[in-house]
């Protein structure tokens, strides 16, 4: 019996789980996302700015894309 019950939990779990794929968004779900105020820099002259005053404490430039260790193994 207890076998039993234990399959048949796991069989739910299973099911249960896979329904939970990520799938990219449609079209028609874009829409919210591409509003102005849902970018990461809403603001382009305060966002250079910052860059600005960022690149003149560290004496360097750059580094604000896409993300890495510096170790080169990119």
């Amino acid at each position: 019996m207890k076998q039993t019950l234990y399959r048949a939990l796991c069989a739910a779990a299973i099911l249960a789980v896979s329904g939970c794929a990520m799938q990219p968004p449609q079209a028609w779900e874009k829409g919210n996302l591409a509003r102005k105020d849902m970018s990461l820099n809403s603001d382009p002259l305060d966002s250079a700015f910052l860059q600005h005053v960022y690149f003149s404490k560290e004496a360097a430039s750059g580094g604000t894309g896409v993300g890495g260790g510096g170790c080169g193994c990119n």
